[in-house]
Order: C-alpha cells, then sequence, then structure tokens
C-alpha cells in the first residue's frame, strides 16, 4: 500500500500508521423478516449514506429500533466517531453527528490519541483512493481491516490541525450555501415551469388566472390547461428516431468513426460530454444517424430519474451520432419550438406519461418509440412558446452562474486539501500573508 510513511514528513509533522492511532469496529444488519426492527429512532448506517464529498454523517436513510439493534451485529457508535466504508464504495468515510448504528459494510474508528476530528475526517477522506486502490473483489470490492490499518497518515499537532480544519470548514460552509442556493432555484424553477405550462402566458406576458378569468382554460389530459392550446400527439408535430445500434463488428475499411451520445451524456436538461465514445459505421449511415442544431435528446430508460430526461442539441460536437437508447427527437419548426419540447418533457407533465406508459422492472423503466410518438403535449403557438422559453432561459441561467461557482468553490477544496492536508503550504504562512494583504 502506498503510505505516507514513505517520504519525509513535513518539519513537525509525524507519521503513523492507523493501527498506531486507533482500534476498529464492525457491524451487522437486523434481519430484513422481522419488520419490528426497522423504521425505529436508531440511524443505521450503510454505504449508500456516504459520498465522495460529505463530510459529516447527519442521518441515514434506514433506521431501526433498540430491538433490532439488541438482535444483531450492529454496533451503535457515538457522535463525532469516524466512520469508513470498506466494501463498494470503498474508502469514502464521514464523521457521525449523533449516535448511529452501523452495518457490516462499515468500520468505525475508535481514535486513541486526541485529534481534531474535522481534520482527521478530511485527512482520511484524502486517503480513501489508496484504500479504493488496495481493495479487492470481482464483483463487489472490499478492503480487509489489516489493510486498512496498514494505511499510514502523516500529520501535524493538533493546534496545527484546528487552523487547517478551519480553512476548510471555511470552504465547506460556502460550498453547502451554494447547494442550497442552487436547490432553492431548482426548486423556485419547478414551481414556475408548473405555471407556465398550465396557465400559460397572456398578450401581456403575464400568467393567465383561472380563476377570475375560468372561460379561458379547458380540460385536457394534462389537467387544466389555457382554451387557446391545442393538444396534440408528439408524432404529429415531430420525428422521433432511434439510434446507432451497438455491439456491430465492423472494421475500419470503408466505415467511418465517429463520437456518439449514450444515456449517460444525456443528463435531465444538460448534457454532459466529458466522456463521449466512438462507434464505426457506414458512410450511408451517416444521414440518419448524425445529430442536428435543436434535436431534442430523450432516453429511452434505465433508473426511474433517467427516464425521458433529455435536452436540446446545439452541435457541441461538429458531426456526432446517437446511439439505440436515446431518442433523437426533430421538431416541426413551423409548430413546436425545440426547447419548448425540452421544458415539457423534463416537467411534471412529461415525468407523470413516461412513468405512466413505461415498462417497469425493479428500480428500472423503459418507453419504445410508439409511446414516445403517442405522447400528448399541449401547444401554444410559436410566440407564446418563446415568451415562456425566454422566462425559463433566465432561471437557468441563474442556476448555471451559481454552479460555475460551486464549482470553483470545489475546485479551490480540492488544491486547498492537496496543499494543508500534506504540509506543503502551512496554515501560519498563510495567514501571515493575509495580514501582509
Amino acid at each position: 500500500m502506498t503510505s505516507a510513511s514513505e517520504q519525509s514528513p513535513p518539519q513537525g509533522w509525524c507519521n503513523r500508521q492507523l493501527h498506531d492511532l486507533c482500534y476498529v469496529v464492525g457491524g451487522g444488519t437486523p434481519s430484513r423478516s422481522q419488520p419490528k426492527y426497522w423504521n425505529g429512532d436508531i440511524p443505521w448506517a450503510s454505504v449508500k449514506d456516504f459520498s465522495d464529498e460529505a463530510v459529516f454523517l447527519h442521518d441515514t436513510k434506514e433506521h431501526i429500533t433498540q430491538e433490532g439493534l439488541e438482535s444483531s451485529t450492529s454496533t451503535l457508535v457515538q457522535a463525532n466517531t469516524p466512520v469508513v466504508c470498506t466494501r463498494m464504495a470503498v474508502g469514502r468515510c464521514a464523521l457521525t453527528i449523533r449516535p448511529t448504528a452501523i452495518n457490516q459494510d462499515l468500520k468505525a474508528l475508535l481514535l486513541r490519541d486526541s485529534f481534531d476530528l474535522r481534520f482527521f475526517i478530511r485527512l482520511l477522506k484524502f486517503h480513501s483512493s489508496i484504500l479504493d486502490r488496495v481493495s479487492v473483489g470481482s464483483t463487489v470490492r472490499g478492503i480487509t481491516t489489516h489493510d486498512l490499518l496498514s494505511l499510514a497518515l502523516c500529520y501535524p499537532d493538533k493546534s496545527e490541525q484546528s487552523r487547517i480544519a478551519a480553512v476548510l470548514d471555511t470552504v465547506d460552509e460556502a460550498i453547502a450555501k451554494t447547494e442550497a442556493v442552487i436547490a432553492k432555484l431548482k426548486q423556485v424553477r419547478a414551481g414556475l415551469l408548473h405555471d407556465l405550462l398550465t396557465r400559460g402566458l397572456d398578450e401581456h406576458g403575464q400568467l393567465r388566472d383561472p380563476i377570475a378569468h375560468p372561460e379561458q382554460f379547458q380540460d385536457s389530459p394534462m389537467g387544466r390547461i389555457p382554451r387557446a392550446w391545442g393538444v396534440t400527439q408528439l408524432r404529429q408535430v415531430a420525428d422521433v428516431a432511434s439510434g446507432v445500434t451497438l455491439g456491430r463488428n465492423l472494421d475500419g475499411v470503408g466505415t467511418l468513426e465517429l463520437p456518439y451520445l449514450r444515456v449517460a451524456n444525456v443528463q435531465d436538461g444538460y448534457l454532459d460530454l466529458a466522456d463521449v465514445k466512438t462507434i464505426r459505421i457506414f458512410p450511408d449511415e451517416l444521414d440518419r444517424f448524425r445529430l442536428r442544431c435543436g434535436d431534442v435528446l430523450m432516453n429511452e430508460g434505465g433508473d426511474y430519474d433517467k427516464l425521458g430526461r433529455g435536452t436540446v442539441w446545439e452541435e457541441q460536437i461538429p458531426v456526432c451520432l446517437h446511439q439505440n437508447h436515446v431518442f433523437r427527437v426533430r421538431c416541426r419548426p413551423d409548430v413546436l419550438n425545440c426547447y419548448f419540447l425540452a421544458a415539457i418533457s423534463g416537467s411534471e407533465i412529461g415525468k407523470r406519461y413516461f412513468l405512466r406508459s413505461s415498462k417497469q422492472s425493479t428500480n428500472l423503466a423503459s418507453i419504445n418509440s410508439t409511446q414516445l410518438n403517442a405522447f400528448e403535449i399541449p401547444v401554444p403557438n410559436l410566440d407564446e412558446q418563446e415568451a415562456v422559453i425566454k422566462i425559463l432561459k433566465v432561471q437557468d441561467d441563474q442556476i448555471i452562474n451559481e454552479a460555475r461557482v460551486l464549482d470553483k468553490l470545489h475546485a479551490l477544496k480540492s488544491g486547498l486539501m492537496a496543499d494543508l492536508l500534506t504540509g506543503r503550504v502551512r496554515v501560519p504562512e498563510l495567514e501571515a500573508g493575509r495580514r501582509r494583504g
């Protein structure tokens, strides 16, 4: 295992392995066949409660009863206890905020030495990739207690630990506030979207009032909508097409190798183009599978939250295809604005339709082209569609701007952790620098 002990520590810092600093306790799971063991008042932590970013474990997705705790090998650890995942998401860790029971995929670290725990959990998180690298297993990866306790950590005295933790606390607080702003903006957008797609905008650009003017509204498959709007199936206002099928064995002779979009690239309202793969097709297939600017992309299926989600293709990649699990919807520009359709598909109207129409199995759902073509949508005139889009764009721009701030804060935090948790930059020097400034 790569360890801090292989390097000379910064002045005033020391290297110790975890087995010199703590001992570990594991946990367990109460019987699922006994309802009386579950839904109690005791938080019960499993791997799904941990993330790469979160430093503190405030609560858990599941809770158990006192009887459930006593009937199993689950262990109740006290508040302010570092807990690390030793199976599946190996290395993820967090500090408990209150007494919490843990399952068999976790280990609680009971420290012998006096640490600033806010520093310790961040130091452990900083080294999580080392634990992940030494994990083993073909289907479910895990790490032994021996390997966990062999992890070497390099750290300063407690006074400097606290100063480092204070700096990182400040960044984490800024991240949490920005995340809260983004969550609030998304909540506001969702409410506004619902109003825009059920009430629309009058000639003055104001939301129609269904109470003051009920005569302006009509019943429809998606509820009450403005009487001036039409309702039509998607097939009548757009062309729906599936993409290229993966797995064909085509060599390089007489074929084209081009980038393509898969389900992982098509997110809810945006595209993730960090990892775009390529595929080979025949030249005469290019026109069929090539995306055009303004195409609306919708996912065929996957997890429930992926179903039908999509966004508008703006030719971010000059020549790009789409695979068969991503539908391409090409709107008739004289009737339907592509951004308006994307808004409908991402709204509660779209989500309800896709879930109702989909083929479902455990945690998965899918729709086919017939069901997508039959999707009934409200269709205002183009001027009103464009007015709706402009209002939504203001909201989207605010969310995008805050997301950029969040990205910068995460980058700042990453850089600070690399500098401060290795001793490359010492906090007293930073404080002196601020005083000089």
